[in-house]
């Protein structure tokens, strides 16, 4: 099991945190532009975990090398069914550097763009506070 995969599913928001690389991009599958920094990935991924309810992870498929990683899951956002990948690259120091995330049906992302949306203030704020 990856150790993303096993951070999210014990909630362990410390540990998703310390896996991330400084200069992570992450890529949202309801923003065009991406985000880069640790700061604010991590706030994105405490806001998702406010957002997700039911949130499971299916499979998990990793390249021989090591260094990507795709974790598909489904969740519940706003009373719709999302099913989702988790994209991740790993750099040299076994760090996440490249997050992108995608999502379907079309209805659960334009949910999720709308809880995220709810979240972004507070999570602009958690990603200045660091």
């Amino acid at each position: 099991m990856h150790p993303f995969r096993r951070a999210v599913e014990n909630n362990d928001l410390e540990a998703l945190d310390d896996l991330l690389a400084d200069d992570v991009v992450f890529t949202s599958p309801v923003v065009f532009k991406p985000y880069t920094g640790k700061a604010i990935t991590a706030a994105i991924l405490r806001g998702v975990t406010r957002v997700f309810e039911d949130f499971t992870y299916q499979r998990e498929f990793g390249d021989p090398d090591g260094r990507d990683h795709a974790l598909v899951f489904t969740a519940t956002v706003a009373g719709k069914q999302i099913q989702g990948c988790d994209f991740l690259h790993m750099d040299e120091d076994g760090r996440i550097d490249d997050l992108m995330v995608m999502v379907r049906p079309l209805s659960a992302a334009q949910a999720l763009a709308e809880a995220m949306g709810a979240q972004f203030d507070r999570i602009a704020a958690e990603a200045a506070g660091r």
